[in-house]
């Protein structure tokens, strides 16, 4: 199994928001937004940080595939 992070890619653009906005709103290093690019793995606390911030639910940010 694969995660994507296209759910949240998605929902960044219906809130006509950029990658950078997220990561300055959240706290986020251009690290962890590069790694998400890339579907590597980030940490719970990130997430958790993606879903507060965005006032969403962790199925808005992720999902899987195979």
């Amino acid at each position: 199994m694969h995660i994507s992070y296209q759910p949240l890619w998605n929902l960044l653009k219906e809130r006509n928001m950029r990658k950078e906005d997220l990561r300055l709103a959240a706290g986020l290093t251009t690290n962890m937004i590069a790694n998400m690019g890339k579907g590597k793995h980030i940490s719970m606390e990130t997430l958790i940080k993606i879903c507060e911030t965005s006032d969403c639910d962790i199925t808005d940010v992720i999902e899987l595939e195979k």
